[in-house]
């Protein structure tokens, strides 16, 4: 899965989902997904409707929706959604390291680092997950500390156990 940077002046839809962790705010055009804010976190309650009519959505949004209301009922194992997110060339190369963990998987800060080729700056990739822009679809809540405990989650830890219990992780 490949992440571009959005243009910057690029029309979004703010839109808001349902899910077992609470409702979900998407964001993106007919393009690409730029956004999906976790409940709780600054923007999932700003002007976002309480639902929307996936015929009205743009394309993408509407993708979107559709492949998460199935990763929920546990029938999808892995997105195939074309994504927008501003952030640095690190970021990005974080973000798309983070889409390649498998569904059901889990890997330690450290092995993050050492995938994107820095062993020693776990910290980094760790800010670099934190400041991911499109939560569950790039799943950061695969991220986990290397004594095997939860971390830290954007969207709280008990949504981080929700998700991970979903996909058949225990810890």
């Amino acid at each position: 899965m490949t992440i571009t940077t959005p243009p910057p002046t690029e029309a979004r839809a703010r839109l808001a989902l349902a899910s077992p962790i609470g409702t979900l705010v998407l964001e993106g055009n007919d393009d690409a997904l730029t956004d999906l804010v976790l409940p709780g976190c600054a923007g999932s309650h700003d002007t976002a409707p309480a639902g929307f009519d996936l015929e009205s959505a743009p394309r993408a949004v509407a993708e979107a929706a559709r492949q998460l209301s199935e990763y929920f009922d546990g029938e999808r194992t892995a997105f195939e959604l074309a994504l927008q997110a501003a952030g640095t060339p690190f970021q990005r190369e974080v973000w798309t390291r983070l889409a390649e963990i498998p569904y059901g998987e889990t890997i330690s800060y450290a092995e993050l680092a050492a995938s994107v080729e820095r062993p020693q700056a776990f910290r980094a990739v760790g800010s670099a997950n934190g400041a991911n822009p499109i939560a569950i679809v790039v799943p950061c809540h695969r991220v986990i500390t290397s004594s095997g405990n939860l971390g830290g989650y954007a969207g709280g830890l008990d949504a981080k156990r929700t998700l991970l219990a979903l996909e058949g992780v225990s810890l």
